[in-house]
C-alpha cells in the first residue's frame, strides 16, 4: 500500500520575504526608505529562511529562570535556547534595534521599520527586547552621563554575556513600568526611590509586575521619588562591578511570546540613575511612546502578512471538491479580504514611520505622528487576531497544529493590542489629542483631506467623519463612543494612504470599509470585484 502523503502543499520556507511582498517594496520607496533597500532586501531573504527556522526551537524550548547557582549564590539569570541568541544576534547586527541611531538620515526610521516588520514575521518574541532597546535611545539621550548607553545601542552588536555594561560590545534595554495594583495607571506605582548624596543617584525599593526582557543590560523603570513619579535607568550591574540588588521572583507563564522572557521583580536598594526631573517620569518616558506604538503596529501588520502568506500558499496547493481551493469563489473572497487587511495595515504603519522619521524636523509631521500612532495602534492591533484566525481556517485543522507557525501567530496576535496601552488607553489618548492639541487635530485633518477627490465612497465617509469630530458632545458621551470614532479614523487614514499611493486595491477598500458594502466577518466582500488583481499581490506563485 502506498502511504505517501498526497494533496499536501510543499513546505512554506525557505522564502524571500522581501521578494514576496510587493506592498512592502512599494511602501519602502514611497515613504522614503529606499536608500536602504539593499539592506532590507537582504534581511528579507534571511528572515524567510534561517531566522524562520530558528524561531521554532526558540519558542519550543522556553526560557528558564535560575535564581541561584549550584553553590547557592544568587544569580537571577534567565537561560534561553541558543537559537534565541542567534535570532538576537542576527537582528541587532543588521540594525533592527539600532539602525535609526547608527545611520541618522532622512528615511532611516522607515528602513528600520521595514526591518522590524520582516523580523517579526520570522520570530515575534525577540521583537520585544528589540523594540524596547530601539525606543530607549530618546530617553537615555536626555542625560549626558548616559551617552555610553546610547553608544552601546548604536553599536548594533549583540553581546549576551552577563557582565557590566562597560565590558560589553553592545547593549540592550528592558522596561519595568507597571505594578500589580495599577497596571496602566502608573501614577499609582508604589516603588520608592530614595536619593543618595551623589546627584541623580537613587536606591529603589519595591516591585514590578511586568519586568520585560530581564536579561537586558539596563531597565527603564518608574518609581516614586520625593518630588513625585520619576524615570530611572536601573542597570543589571552597578558601576562598581557589583550585581544590582533586584530579585527575579518568577517568569510569567504567558499565552504567547514564548521565546522571550517576562518576569516579576523585587527591588531591594537597587541602584539607579534618574532621567529627567523628579516628578516628570511620565513625560520623560513619553519619549518612547511614538516608537513603541509604531512597533506594535508593525508587529500586528507582520503577523497578518505571515498568516496571509501561509493561507495563500496552502490553498494554491490543496484540492477539495474537485478543484484547487484557490479557484473556489468563496475562498477567493476570504483571501481577498485578508489581502485588503494586510496591505492596509502595512501602508498605514509605514506612513506613520515616515511621520516619526520626520518629526524632529517637521512640526506638522510630529503632530500627525502624535495622534496617528494611537489611532494606528488601536485599530491594526485589534485586527490581527481576526486575520490570523481566518488564515488558520483556510488551512483547516492543519492551521491548529503546532508544526505550523499559525498557532504561534494566533497566540501572539493579542499581545500588541494589550502592550504599551490597551485599546481604551489609545482611544482616550486620541480624544485627549483632539481636545487639547490643536496641531495634532489639524495635521490629522490635512492627512485625511489629502485623500479627497479620488473616490466617491471616501469623500462621503470623510464628510460624515469630520462632522462627527466637530459635533459638540458632552465628555461622557464622547468617551462612551471613543472606539467607534477611532475605528472610523483608522479606516479613513488607511484609505487615504492607499488612495494616495495609487494602490489598485484602494477602491475595493473604500467600497467595503467606508461605504459599508461588507459584512461583520472577513470574506464578505460584495460580488463584482476582480479578485485576480488582489490575489496576484498576495504571494508569488
Amino acid at each position: 500500500m502506498n502511504t505517501d502523503a498526497w494533496n499536501q502543499p510543499p513546505e512554506f520556507a525557505p522564502r524571500d520575504l522581501w521578494h514576496d511582498d510587493v506592498a512592502l517594496r512599494e511602501a519602502l520607496q514611497r515613504e522614503g526608505g529606499g536608500a536602504w533597500q539593499a539592506s532590507v532586501a537582504d534581511y528579507g531573504a534571511l528572515a524567510g529562511d534561517r531566522l524562520y527556522a530558528l524561531g521554532f526551537d526558540a519558542n519550543r524550548d522556553r526560557p528558564r529562570l535560575r535564581t541561584h547557582d549550584r553553590f547557592g549564590h544568587r544569580i537571577d539569570r534567565v537561560e534561553f535556547h541558543p537559537h534565541y541568541h542567534a535570532l538576537m544576534d542576527a537582528s541587532i547586527g543588521r540594525g533592527v534595534a539600532g539602525l535609526s541611531w547608527r545611520e541618522p538620515a532622512n528615511g532611516v526610521h522607515v528602513a528600520r521599520a521595514a526591518l522590524s516588520y520582516l523580523h517579526h514575521q520570522a520570530e515575534a518574541g525577540t521583537s520585544c527586547p528589540l523594540t524596547m532597546t530601539h525606543a530607549a535611545v530618546p530617553v537615555l539621550a536626555r542625560e549626558s552621563r548616559l551617552q555610553p548607553w546610547v553608544d552601546g545601542i548604536r553599536a548594533c552588536a549583540y553581546d549576551p554575556d552577563d557582565v557590566p555594561a562597560t565590558h560589553k560590545r553592545g547593549l540592550t534595554v528592558g522596561m519595568g513600568m507597571t505594578e500589580r495594583q495599577g497596571g496602566s495607571d502608573v501614577r499609582s506605582n508604589l516603588t520608592r526611590a530614595m536619593p543618595l548624596q551623589a546627584d541623580g543617584e537613587y536606591l529603589l525599593q519595591g516591585h514590578k509586575w511586568f519586568f520585560s526582557a530581564p536579561m537586558s543590560d539596563g531597565f527603564l523603570v518608574l518609581a516614586q521619588a520625593p518630588g513625585g513619579l520619576s524615570c530611572f535607568l536601573l542597570p543589571r550591574w552597578r558601576p562598581d562591578g557589583i550585581r544590582n540588588a533586584f530579585r527575579l521572583m518568577r517568569l510569567k507563564d504567558k499565552l504567547g511570546d514564548w521565546a522571550n522572557a517576562s518576569s516579576e521583580v523585587e527591588f531591594d536598594d537597587a541602584w539607579a540613575v534618574r532621567i529627567g526631573d523628579e516628578g516628570r517620569g511620565v513625560s520623560t518616558i513619553l519619549g518612547m511612546v511614538m516608537l513603541t506604538r509604531l512597533d506594535c503596529m508593525l508587529g500586528a501588520a507582520a503577523q497578518m502578512r505571515m498568516a496571509l502568506a501561509h493561507a495563500v500558499h496552502h490553498v494554491r496547493h490543496r484540492h477539495a471538491f474537485g478543484r484547487e481551493l484557490v479557484a473556489q469563489p468563496l475562498m477567493r473572497n476570504v483571501l481577498a479580504d485578508l489581502v485588503l487587511e494586510a496591505e492596509a495595515a502595512l501602508a498605514l504603519a509605514l506612513r506613520v514611520a515616515r511621520a516619526v522619521d520626520a518629526a524632529p524636523r517637521d512640526a506638522d509631521e510630529a503632530a500627525f505622528a502624535r495622534i496617528a500612532t494611537a489611532i494606528g495602534k488601536y485599530w491594526i492591533c485589534r485586527r490581527a487576531p481576526a486575520v490570523v484566525n481566518e488564515a488558520q481556517e483556510c488551512l483547516g485543522g492543519a492551521g491548529y497544529i503546532e508544526e505550523s507557525i499559525l498557532p504561534r501567530l494566533y497566540r501572539q496576535a493579542p499581545l500588541n493590542s494589550i502592550w504599551e496601552g490597551s485599546g481604551n488607553v489609545q482611544c482616550l489618548d486620541v480624544l485627549r489629542a483632539l481636545a487639547r492639541e490643536p496641531a495634532s487635530g489639524a495635521a490629522l485633518r490635512a492627512e485625511l483631506q489629502a485623500g479627497a477627490g479620488r473616490d466617491d465612497s471616501y469623500d462621503i465617509a470623510l464628510a460624515a467623519l469630520l462632522a462627527e469630530i466637530d459635533a459638540s458632545t458632552d465628555p461622557q458621551t464622547r468617551e462612551f463612543t471613543a472606539r467607534r470614532l477611532v475605528e472610523r479614523l483608522a479606516l479613513q487614514l488607511q484609505a487615504a494612504v492607499l488612495l494616495g499611493a495609487g494602490n489598485p486595491l484602494a477602491r475595493m477598500f473604500c467600497c467595503s470599509r467606508l461605504a459599508g458594502d461588507h459584512g461583520l466577518a472577513l470574506g464578505t466582500l460584495p460580488a463584482g470585484h476582480d479578485t485576480d488583481i488582489v490575489l496576484a499581490r498576495a504571494l508569488p506563485d
